[in-house]
């Protein structure tokens, strides 16, 4: 217990907030594997809250007020009960002898610790540089709270829970009843933080966009998507909220992301690609996990707004992304119909998962764009007339209709719907509403006459 409170002191005395907060780690340091146990052994349920008082007020003066003091050892005490539930939590997992709702109980006592720490920084008796004794609060408080409710699901035998540890993949199906309770706690440290008065340089509103990131994260795995959007417009509501530039990088990276994510299921590609680029030029280049996790939302951002495929140079450091994006990208490129759909079905578990199965699947448009464009291409020039040289040239632009039909029925592959006239007018009807193509159909003469000046705009055709 004295190398914990020598730490304590030091962290107060140079007003060191993430010093602070990592005293009250659930998870021993590196450096120190047995610290959680030497903390917990060091007392005993009778002569914590003594031990406890007397750490922090008598040994060595710390110049805390006496509600001060009288709070930290509140938050000590609640620590040392928190400590024991995790230690016993984790014996019991290493050894097979996990009772029943043990992860439970971790939650419960350090949502006692959380709630404490709420407390305090409300009444203005914590001083705001403490505010990431809050984050790491909030930040276990969730981890804890799917632990509760993914042993809770077991129990009754029910597998459907998704504990995944990615943090926007819903896993809503199971019962939540501690994450959704670990959220209502999470939207007080939002509000606590947002709605501070206090002097920005002394503020708590430092800690807004940590926060709402907790938040976004919560909500994603409870599919409640619709309460960050709630966050968005409070934070957006807020006239002397400090720019999101002045935050630290880390908290501008994952609010942008989960803006991105949130616009990019609205269907607004335009502004979720804005978000998740920005989110990609400020992510850290050794942060591949974050890196995937943007890409992901991304690359189908920029195959819709832009008609950008994925270069290899960008995949390349991401197997995964590069065996899922890899086939589309090279399908939509030749302009493969049936092999787009076969990646697509490949990929289709995961694309579902990630919610761009259907984004993805829009892609199959510029594929057949691609094909058609091919068509295009193979028809050669017009013949030159009568004093005309070769700088005169100019690509037919009267194209057949038979003729996209057969390149169609080759690009649906041996085992692709035969389709007649009527369905590829359709079809091409389709791409030239979307300005996929330019130019009309000419039915009297079954013939399709392009646009002389860009027949597929943004192709350089």
């Amino acid at each position: 217990m004295d190398e914990v409170f020598r730490d304590f002191r030091l962290a107060l005395a140079d007003g060191d907030g993430y010093g602070l907060a990592a005293i009250l780690s659930p998870v021993a340091p590196e450096n120190d594997a047995g610290r959680l146990y030497a903390f917990y052994r060091s007392s005993n349920a009778h002569q914590i809250d003594g031990d406890v008082r007397y750490a922090v007020k008598y040994s060595n003066s710390i110049g805390l007020s006496r509600d001060e003091s009288s709070a930290w050892n509140d938050v000590f005490v609640s620590y040392w009960k928190a400590v024991g539930e995790i230690l016993a939590a984790e014996e019991g997992e290493n050894m097979g002898k996990l009772k029943d709702g043990q992860w439970a109980s971790v939650y419960e006592a350090w949502k006692s610790m959380t709630i404490l720490l709420i407390k305090y920084h409300l009444s203005n008796i914590f001083p705001a540089w403490s505010i990431p004794c809050l984050y790491l609060a909030g930040k276990y408080l969730r981890i804890f709270a799917i632990k509760a409710d993914s042993q809770s699901v077991k129990v009754k035998g029910n597998v459907t829970f998704n504990a995944g540890f990615q943090d926007d993949v819903v896993s809503s199906i199971g019962k939540n009843d501690k994450l959704e309770d670990a959220a209502r706690q999470l939207n007080r440290m939002f509000s606590l933080c947002l709605g501070d008065r206090a002097p920005i340089e002394d503020s708590r509103k430092w800690g807004t966009y940590y926060t709402a990131n907790l938040l976004f994260k919560t909500h994603f795995k409870l599919n409640a998507i619709s309460l960050s959007k709630n966050i968005i417009r409070s934070i957006q509501a807020q006239a002397d909220l400090p720019t999101l530039d002045l935050f630290p990088k880390s908290h501008q990276v994952t609010f942008k992301y989960y803006v991105g994510v949130i616009t990019f299921l609205q269907e607004d590609y335009v502004q979720a690609e804005d978000n998740l680029t920005q989110a990609w030029q400020l992510c850290q280049k050794h942060a591949i996990k974050n890196q995937q996790l943007i890409l992901t939302y991304l690359i189908p951002c920029r195959l819709l707004t832009k008609h950008t495929l994925p270069t290899s140079n960008l995949l390349d450091p991401y197997p995964r992304l590069q065996s899922l994006f890899s086939p589309l990208a090279a399908c939509i490129k030749q302009g493969n119909l049936a092999g787009f759909d076969a990646a697509l079905q490949a990929g289709e578990d995961e694309f579902v998962k990630r919610r761009i199965y259907l984004t993805l699947e829009r892609g199959r448009d510029i594929t057949l764009r691609n094909l058609l464009r091919k068509v295009f291409l193979a028809g050669g020039y017009e013949p030159l007339k009568e004093g005309q040289t070769e700088a005169d040239l100019i690509r037919r632009t009267r194209i057949p209709i038979i003729e996209f039909a057969a390149a169609i029925r080759l690009g649906m592959g041996p085992d692709g719907q035969m389709l007649d006239n009527d369905e590829v007018e359709c079809m091409i009807a389709n791409m030239i509403y979307k300005n996929l193509m330019k130019g009309y159909i000419a039915r009297e003469r079954s013939m399709v006459v392009l646009n002389k000046k860009g027949a597929f705009p943004g192709t350089g055709v």
